[in-house]
């Protein structure tokens, strides 16, 4: 079996003032090729995965037991059945530059930080305040960030509620979520 992939990618200083450690596609978005039994035939597959996927992915190549206790999913699941069910979103979590966590689903990003904790420091925080919300539908290069942009409360308000979930799920403590300071959408 043969798995390449990375933990992050880089978007090289063009949208902070570091090269990989934010939400953007660029630093979030890392190719991932299986290859061997079970992983032939140059397939590729559209589902949102995640890192957290690979263990039980590779539990079960080994054909070692997956404990029910393992988070995540295995991939194989996605090219035995196409209409297998599967997350609609992926969870991820930024660190050492500042603590970030973020929700992306297919049509959607959102991405919050806790402005007073030190991501070398801190693990996580009990507050997030929202830093990021990208259409990915109509602005796939992550050009306006509409987190600002009162339009959107709602579409905030639920990927706010399905983060906190993600965040339980995570063995984190449920937090709280502060709306980004209400302006004219940033670019």
């Amino acid at each position: 079996m043969i798995f390449y992939a990375s933990d992050h990618g880089s978007h090289f200083r063009t949208r902070n003032n570091e090269y990989k450690r934010s939400c953007h596609e660029a630093s979030i978005r890392i190719p991932l090729l299986a290859g061997g039994p079970g992983f032939n035939g140059g397939r590729v597959v559209k589902n949102l995965v995640s890192l957290i996927d690979l263990p039980p992915t590779l539990l079960r190549c080994a054909g070692a037991p997956v404990p029910p206790s393992m988070r995540g999913s295995e991939l194989q699941q996605l090219l035995e059945n196409g209409n297998a069910p599967w997350p609609d979103e992926v969870f991820f979590q930024i660190s050492e530059s500042h603590v970030g966590r973020g929700l992306r689903t297919e049509r959607w990003k959102y991405a919050v930080s806790a402005p007073d904790k030190n991501g070398w420091l801190d693990a996580g925080s009990p507050v997030y305040v929202e830093a990021f919300l990208y259409d990915l539908a109509g602005d796939p290069h992550e050009s306006a960030n509409l987190v600002s942009d009162p339009r959107f409360e709602a579409v905030r308000r639920d990927l706010a509620l399905k983060l906190k979930q993600m965040m339980r799920a995570a063995g984190e403590t449920e937090p709280e979520i502060r709306p980004a300071p209400q302006a004219k959408a940033e670019k």
